[in-house]
């Protein structure tokens, strides 16, 4: 099912609390955030969601505040280091930070984080986005110090607010139902920064490990300073599904997150909800297979593993192959900067040997989620659009919701919520 489209405009780089102030402020439910932020199993913190001028704008500023055993002195910087062995490999850090290091803090390694993740009360889409996007971070510090991931440990005097800033973006990204990001270029600057073992150059290493793997597109500019965080990067990386804006597009909104450091630019992250135009044609990526020798539950378990990956549509047609067998045919619908991850896991999850893979070009309508009153309550839409011409379709959650609220048949909820809208009875929500 197709979700909104956000592009991403990163111009004065990317950090985890730009990205949670600029969701924020597109509409992200502020509450269900602070919800999920209260069921996470870690102490020493509580958030602040206020309004900043930058540049003369204003702008939603997301501000983690720790205590004063947690305090790390600047939010920004990363708080990752590996322990091999009897050697320990520290990522860059502030010297106030570096100073604020005692031998007395816990760790925590990815394993623990995954924990944390699995007990905190999220969606099912929100844990695994929070889980990919620390995944993604601990293999960029793993490479950048040579040491096996499962080495890489969380430091708790900095590893708190980076931890609610990646559950945070994952929450409200959820929240917002995004299922496509647009991110054409990750601006960043030069220059050097001052580390615990001494001076790195901007982009720092686990930046550039980020970048390089998943093909993200870097500009340097002449600003002086870190402009792209190693949290912002792994975010970045999890959630882009396209580079390229479509050719014509209309803003749905637009929300504005504070960085905290004051450089020589605009100094926030500009995010819009956007729909392409109508006729607006994109590209898409068919990964197609015939499999004659899984079972139904092998199946049932691929489907569940390639939405989680980034997949757009998975199904299966029942086919005959050779010699009669009856089989399936695999079809996954994906963009093509995670066709290789999804071709991955068929190989890995079905007995097939080969996948086709194909681009499509396909005719996008413009569409949007909307909240609408009925007789029967409050259900979430998706307002479609071409031309004059509108559609509006209701989610089949929400749906559900209300019929077993009613203890009515869902076909009978479903056509009463679809003739009041027709009848544009209890639209005000449209």
């Amino acid at each position: 099912m197709a979700g909104q489209t956000l592009y991403l405009e990163c111009m004065s780089g990317i950090s985890g609390d730009m990205t949670v102030a600029a969701l924020l402020d597109l509409g992200a439910d502020e509450q269900v955030l602070q919800n999920a932020l209260d069921s996470l199993p870690v102490d020493g913190f509580r958030i602040q969601v206020t309004r900043v001028k930058k540049n003369g704008l204003d702008v939603c500023d997301f501000h983690v505040i720790l205590d004063g055993e947690h305090e790390n002195h600047d939010h920004d910087m990363e708080y990752l280091h590996g322990s091999g062995g009897h050697h320990q490999h520290h990522v860059c850090e502030t010297e106030s930070r570096r100073h604020a290091h005692s031998h007395g803090h816990v760790h925590r390694n990815l394993a623990d984080i995954l924990e944390i993740i699995e007990k905190a009360d999220m969606t099912a889409g929100a844990k695994s986005l929070s889980a990919k996007i620390f995944r993604i971070l601990a293999e960029a510090e793993a490479k950048a110090h040579g040491v096996p991931e499962e080495q890489v440990h969380f430091h708790e005097v900095g590893a708190v607010d980076s931890i609610v800033d990646i559950l945070a973006a994952a929450v409200c990204l959820d929240n917002l139902d995004i299922s496509q990001v647009v991110i054409p270029l990750l601006c960043e600057g030069r220059g050097t920064v001052r580390c615990q073992h001494g001076i790195l150059p901007v982009p720092v290493p686990a930046v550039l490990n980020i970048v390089q793997k998943y093909e993200l597109p870097l500009h340097i500019t002449e600003v002086k300073g870190e402009l792209v965080t190693p949290t912002g990067a792994a975010v970045a990386a999890a959630i882009r599904t396209s580079e390229k804006l479509p050719g014509k597009f209309t803003v749905v909104k637009t929300g504005l997150g504070a960085g905290k450091r004051q450089y020589a630019c605009p100094g926030f992250l500009r995010a819009m909800l956007i729909v392409p135009e109508p006729g607006e044609t994109d590209i898409v990526c068919k990964l197609e297979a015939n499999i004659d020798d899984s079972t139904g539950e092998m199946l049932g378990y691929v489907m569940e593993q390639l939405f989680q990956a980034g997949a757009r549509d998975v199904h299966y047609i029942p086919v005959f192959m050779k010699k009669n067998r009856p089989a399936y045919q695999l079809n996954v619908i994906c963009g093509e900067k995670e066709a290789a991850g999804l071709e991955e896991i068929i190989f890995r999850e079905t007995t097939t040997i080969g996948i086709r893979r194909m681009q499509v070009e396909r005719s996008v309508l413009q569409r949007e989620n909307r909240q609408a009153a009925t007789s029967l309550g409050e259900v979430s839409v998706k307002v479609c659009r071409r031309g004059a011409k509108e559609w509006v379709y209701p989610e089949y959650e929400s749906a559900a919701a209300l019929a077993r609220k009613h203890k009515m048949p869902y076909w009978q909820v479903y056509r009463m919520i679809v003739e009041e809208i027709d009848d544009n009875k209890g639209t005000q929500g449209l």
